[in-house]
């Protein structure tokens, strides 16, 4: 085919919204596949993989962020539904969960304040601007979220975006090996770990280890993003940001 005539189908194409929802939904199945097929291995986890491929295309096809946003925000829509629907499976564990509402609440105060903080701090030692650090602090909690606590307080929600998914990423990856070299066994609180830390991505590794540990994972994602969204403009506040 003429090199003319792929131009023409190619700029065709991307003018369509449904190319770039159905080029990641394709991306994404290939990708789990892959994952699937290696047993799980963190490294090749799909959202990393997928992040990577889709990347690469709008780089080589020279696409803004925007055009491809555009077309799969759908997806990002979801995203809300998805995390309230992460309920379903905790129902299975309320008579437990009666039993560990302070040690949580505990665990989930401890561990917003360490993400944010840290978060704030990393980005001070290395002097990073303040609208960056800002997009920075929030980082740990649900994309839909983040991008809204950023937004309240000055940063970039799309940069938050990308803060987000590289934590998630990171959490899915290690949180199990950490989780053994610390010795934590009991599979409510190594799930309620990952999502507190890991937020969504985290919660789909946690559900793979077990539907105790993504059940709590999913838990932390809705409590973290409560107190995160309380928190973060109070401390920044009081910082001086």
């Amino acid at each position: 085919m003429p090199a003319d005539v792929i131009t023409t189908l190619w700029v065709y194409l991307a003018q369509s919204p449904l190319l770039w929802l159905t080029l990641t939904l394709v991306v994404y199945q290939a990708a789990h596949a892959l994952y699937r097929r290696t047993g799980y291995v963190a490294i090749f986890n799909p959202v990393l993989l997928s992040v990577i491929v889709l990347v690469g295309i709008l780089l080589l096809t020279r696409t803004p962020y925007n055009v491809y946003f555009d077309g799969a925000q759908f997806i990002h829509f979801l995203l809300g539904p998805a995390t309230v629907a992460l309920a379903i499976p905790l129902y299975g564990y309320a008579h437990k969960l009666k039993h560990m509402i302070m040690p949580l609440m505990i665990s989930l105060v401890t561990g917003s304040l360490t993400a944010i903080l840290s978060a704030i701090s990393l980005a001070a030692l290395f002097q990073l601007s303040t609208p960056t650090l800002l997009s920075l602090a929030p980082k740990s909690v649900t994309t839909p979220i983040a991008m809204g606590v950023t937004e309240t307080i000055g940063g970039i929600p799309s940069l938050t975006a990308v803060f987000v998914i590289l934590t998630g990423i990171i959490g899915a990856t290690f949180a199990r090996e950490i989780l053994n070299i610390a010795g934590v066994r009991n599979e409510s609180a190594r799930g309620f770990a990952i999502g507190l830390s890991a937020h969504g991505i985290g919660t789909a590794r946690a559900f793979q280890l077990s539907e105790e540990a993504g059940a709590f994972a999913g838990l932390a994602i809705g409590l973290n993003g409560a107190t995160t969204a309380v928190l973060v403009p109070i401390i920044i506040r009081l910082l001086g940001y």
